[in-house]
Formats: structure tokens, C-alpha cells, sequence
């Protein structure tokens, strides 16, 4: 797979090169060509009227007298060049022509441009033209030349070989262009393949169970950034969720084998006769049997709450009627420590399910109850916003350590280490309050100092 992934980016890369370079080449072939027929064109009209300059030059007004040496001498060099020549003076007479100078010169330079010009540029349909220029001093018409030439245009012997040169450099820029993009393909498709082979290779890893492998972030692409910081991200959610599931048998062990414990060594003492059956030794059993049931009843309910076919049953609520009715639930527990509650804040009404919503302030104030210290105040705050409105219960007890407020709401957490029985609960009522409350689209959180006392506060959309 790894050479195959280096050999499709590799391949994939030189296509687009050898594209780019063909269609670069096409191109610039095309318009080079066209711009120097053009330029050659205004050459040889040019060409042309310095012919027909140089002719008129040799006339001598004041004698009336050709220079007719010159006019040959002109006339054999523009054979050479390509032009078939032939004057006129301006009565018609012929003063000098090419083909009846050198007949066979003329007829071998005329088919070695036909032959070359038809080689090369076979489209051309190309011929030898003749056009006639008169030729003047002062306004005066002094005669004429005719000029036969291959037209549209032709090209010379050097003029062939600058094309030939550029198209040199063309292809062997096209070569050197080839060659580096060959280099640079390979070295970016084994920049791009590496961290996806090792992506890949990470997630076999990850896919057997090992949760503990990391990547490192080396690439400079941002995508491929973002692949390793997910397939890191999937590898730390998944550490942390076997943590949790081992963590998860640890405490309902740890939970059940205590109660378990208890009454194994209870009915074994009173099987084996070491003790009396008494409705107090019956009553501890059956505290045992009730503490195993409330825990499996708790994990009952957060089962329900976390399932994906939790459904809240929502209507309009009275945030302070939900409260004040869980409050008056806890007065024994209230009066046995010696504490007092009030209620505080608007009376918002709000779209949610009253009987979460009272389970979830029922936790809260168990949790307050439970470890605030005796005789302290406790206090229910009520508040709202345009959009919110939610609830806070705040404890004067011993508080939470800083380091322990982003666990309290995982299964079976206690920031009580010693699991002291006293305090009692599952150490699932802050996770079924978390799951109850963002079921809702809501959120909860928590502040607490030590010493000073613990604030939970329950945030929930108004509709």
C-alpha cells in the first residue's frame, strides 16, 4: 500500500507536469511561430523597399544615366536572398533581369526555398508572387522593379536555425522541468504518503486495543494536521473510555462487595448458630439488601438517561414551584442537622420534563444536605435571562479540592477517597444530574473552596 500510495501521488504529479509542459510547449510553439512569421513578413516588405530604394539610387538625373554595374551587383546579392529581380526604366525597357542574368541560379534558389518552406510548413500553400514598384525621384517616375518572392513569406537558412534553436531550448527546458518535477513529485509524495501511512498504521494499532500510541504533529499541512491531532483525539477519547469502563468494574465491585460482604458474614454467623436471629441483625441484612438495590436502581436510571431512546416529556414549568416542592421533601433531613434553606430569585417558567427537573434538584440538594455542616445555612437562588433560566444550591460545607471538581461528575467518583459508608449515595447521582440537564440542552456546573463551602448551578433554555 505504501508504494502504491507513492506511485498514484508520484504518477498523479508528473501527468499534471508533462500537461502543463505540453500545453506550454503547444503554446508557446504556436505564438512564437505566428509572432516570427509576422515580424518576417514586415522583413521583407521592407525587405522590399529598400530593394526598390537602392534601384532608384542608381539613376542620375542630371545625365539620364543607369548604373547599370551596381544595379547588377544589387541584383545578384537578392538572388542569394531570395528575391527575383528584374528593372525597368520608364519607357519599359528592361535594364537588368535576373532570370535572363542567370537563368539556373535563379530556378535553383526559387526551388530550394519552394522545397524547404513546403517541408516544414506543408499548411503554408505557399507559391512565388510577383508585385511591381515604380521607382521615382522628385515625384518623377523613373522606372520599375519587379520582385518575385515566396509568399506569403519565407524563411532563410538562418532564420531556420533560430527556430530550430528556440525549440532546442524548449525541449530541453521541457527535459530539465520533467526531471525536477520527478524529484520534487517523489520527495512530495513521500512528505504527503509518510504521515498517512503512519495515520493508517496508528489506527491498526489503535483498532487491536492499543490506546496508548500518540503521533507526532511533523507535517506542514494543515489537513494532514488535522488527521493526526483526530486520529491523537480518537486515541485519547478511547484511553479514557476504557479507563472509565475499567474504573466502571472497579467501583460496581467496590460498591457491591462491601453490602455483599456484610451479609454473607451476617447469615453465615446465623446459619452456623454463632448468633441469634434478631430483628436488629434481620434489619442490618436487609439495610445491606436495600443499599444494593439503590444502587442498581441508580444505575437503572442513568442506563435510561444515557440510552438513545431517552425521551423527555416537556411542558411549561415553574422553575420555584419544582423547587420549593423537592425542599419540602427534605425537612426531617433538614431539622435531624439543624439546617436552614431559602429560596431565592425570579419565578421563570420554562419548557422541560418536572419530573427530571425535580430529580435532578432532589440530587442537588441531597449532595447540600448531605455534606453541609450542621447547622449552617443553605440557600436555593433562582435566576433567568432572555433565553435561560436555571437554579443554584449553595452549601456551607467542606468543599470540594480544585483538583477534583472536573471528576465529581463521573460514574461512581467521590471526592471522599476513604468511601466513608457515612456519607452514603452510589457516587452516580452527579452523573445522572449531568446526563438529565444537557438531555435538556442545558448545562451544570460547579464552584467550591475549601472551607468554605461548594455552589452548584443549573443552566437550562427557556423553550
Amino acid at each position: 500500500m505504501k508504494h502504491s500510495l507513492r506511485r498514484k501521488l508520484t504518477s498523479t504529479i508528473l501527468a499534471v507536469v508533462l500537461l502543463s509542459i505540453a500545453i506550454v510547449s503547444f503554446t508557446s510553439n504556436y505564438f512564437i511561430n505566428r509572432l516570427f512569421a509576422d515580424y518576417v513578413k514586415e522583413q521583407q516588405l521592407l525587405q522590399s523597399q529598400i530593394i526598390v530604394s537602392t534601384m532608384s539610387s542608381q539613376y542620375d538625373s542630371d545625365t539620364d544615366h543607369w548604373n547599370l554595374d551596381n544595379i547588377s551587383a544589387l541584383g545578384m546579392f537578392s538572388i542569394y536572398d531570395g528575391y527575383i529581380i528584374k528593372v525597368m526604366d520608364a519607357n519599359g525597357t528592361v535594364l537588368w533581369d535576373a532570370q535572363s542574368h542567370d537563368m539556373e541560379l535563379c530556378n535553383r534558389v526559387m526551388a530550394d526555398i519552394e522545397q524547404r518552406m513546403n517541408l516544414q510548413y506543408p499548411g503554408l500553400n505557399g507559391e512565388f508572387k510577383t508585385t511591381i514598384h515604380e521607382m521615382a525621384v522628385d515625384d518623377t517616375v523613373i522606372g520599375s522593379v519587379s520582385i518575385s518572392n515566396f509568399g506569403p513569406y519565407f524563411l532563410d537558412d538562418s532564420q531556420f536555425e533560430f527556430l530550430r534553436s528556440l525549440n532546442a531550448i524548449l525541449l530541453g527546458i521541457g527535459v530539465l522541468a520533467l526531471l525536477v518535477s520527478i524529484v520534487i513529485g517523489s520527495m512530495l509524495a513521500k512528505r504527503i504518503s509518510e504521515p498517512i501511512l503512519k495515520t493508517v498504521e496508528a489506527a491498526g494499532h489503535i483498532a487491536a486495543g492499543n490506546y496508548t500510541i500518540r503521533l507526532e504533529e511533523s507535517s506542514g499541512t494543515g489537513e494532514l494536521k488535522m488527521l493526526v491531532t483526530s486520529i491523537n483525539d480518537l486515541a485519547n477519547s478511547l484511553e479514557s473510555m476504557e479507563a472509565m469502563r475499567k474504573q466502571l468494574t472497579e467501583d460496581v465491585a467496590h460498591e457491591l462487595r462491601t453490602p455483599v460482604t456484610i451479609l454473607q458474614s451476617y447469615i453465615e454467623s446465623m446459619i452456623d448458630g454463632m448468633w441469634d436471629v434478631t430483628p436488629e441483625r434481620l434489619n442490618s441484612c436487609y439495610e445491606e439488601v436495600d443499599r444494593i438495590g439503590r444502587l442498581i436502581d441508580d444505575l437503572e436510571k442513568l442506563s435510561r438517561i444515557e440510552s438513545e431512546g431517552f425521551h423527555l416529556s416537556k411542558k411549561s414549568v415553574a422553575l420555584h414551584t419544582v423547587l420549593e416542592s423537592t425542599v419540602s421533601g427534605f425537612f426531617n433531613e433538614l431539622d435531624r442537622k439543624g439546617l436552614t434553606i431559602e429560596i431565592t430569585g425570579s419565578q421563570p417558567i420554562v419548557s422541560a420534563d418536572p419530573d427530571r427537573l425535580q430529580q435532578v434538584a432532589t440530587n442537588l440538594l441531597s449532595n447540600a444536605v448531605k455534606y453541609a455542616k450542621e447547622g449552617s445555612p443553605l440557600s436555593v437562588h433562582i435566576f433567568e435571562s432572555d433565553d435561560e433560566a436555571g437554579f443554584s444550591f449553595n452549601d456551607k460545607g467542606d468543599g470540594i479540592p480544585k483538583e477534583e471538581l472536573p471528576f465529581i461528575f463521573e460514574r461512581f467518583y467521590r471526592a471522599d477517597k476513604s468511601r466513608n459508608r457515612s456519607t452514603g449515595g452510589s457516587g452516580i447521582g452527579l452523573t445522572i444530574v449531568k446526563s438529565i440537564v444537557e438531555a435538556h440542552g442545558g448545562r451544570v456546573e460547579v464552584e467550591s473552596v475549601v472551607g468554605i463551602g461548594s455552589t452548584f448551578t443549573v443552566t437550562i433554555p427557556k423553550v
